[in-house]
């Protein structure tokens, strides 16, 4: 049920083969079956919006301004010019979203690979900044083995994973690979007030869902960039 985020909703531009042949007197006539070819297999959507359901239960809603979905190329789709994505709790409460200038997707694979400009933020202030990310929509997961920065709760920490990192959906646990040492967490002091805060680095204390791991195996990426 997954696949129906990128099924739902299509709207099929039509070819304007007609256009070119009206004109082939003037062009080269190979030249206008080549151009015929390579957009005969292109399915083009425009102001798309598509839900993803999980066991019944809304789980994503994205919106792209152009889909561009080949055929011929094991059911590959690209939003070109940008994509965004609500994710949904248990309650149908949006608990996160996602950002791209770029977004590619294979049906095959149910995995969605995003770039440039990449922002994912939840609604407690924590946000994801990347170029580079995968989004696994089986394991509900995000991943990347490129530069990475996390921003906590408006900024009261901020830590960067040099070599990429793994999140859950919804951000609440994450796991960095090689943390910049600039990097900084916050934590509660438990020997003052509650309103108390000390800087703690390089790693941040267990109970924050947040984990620091230069050696754990990299997640294998896939998709053609």
């Amino acid at each position: 049920m997954s696949n129906q985020l990128f099924h739902k909703q299509l709207i099929k531009a039509a070819l304007l083969t007609g256009c070119f042949f009206m004109y082939a007197c003037e062009n080269d006539v190979n030249e206008v079956r080549e151009l015929g070819k390579r957009r005969q297999n292109i399915e083009e959507g425009k102001n798309i919006e598509s839900y993803l359901s999980m066991n019944g239960k809304m789980r994503a809603h994205l919106t792209a301004p152009l889909l561009l979905r080949y055929v011929d190329s094991g059911n590959m789709a690209e939003f070109p010019k940008s994509l965004h994505v609500d994710f949904y709790n248990d309650s149908a409460k949006v608990e996160s979203q996602l950002r791209a200038r770029f977004g590619r997707y294979k049906e095959n694979e149910n995995k969605v690979y995003l770039r440039d400009s990449v922002v994912v933020f939840n609604t407690k202030g924590d946000t994801l900044f990347c170029e580079d990310l995968y989004w696994d929509q089986t394991t509900q997961k995000f991943y990347t083995d490129k530069k990475v920065t996390w921003s906590r709760n408006y900024r009261s920490s901020l830590i960067t994973g040099r070599e990429g990192m793994t999140a859950t959906q919804d951000l609440s646990w994450i796991s960095f690979f090689k943390m910049d040492p600039n990097s900084y967490y916050i934590v509660p002091d438990s020997t003052q007030s509650s309103s108390t805060t000390t800087t703690t680095a390089p790693t941040p204390p267990a109970q924050s869902g947040v984990v620091v791991d230069s050696v754990k195996k990299r997640p294998k990426r896939s998709l053609n960039r």
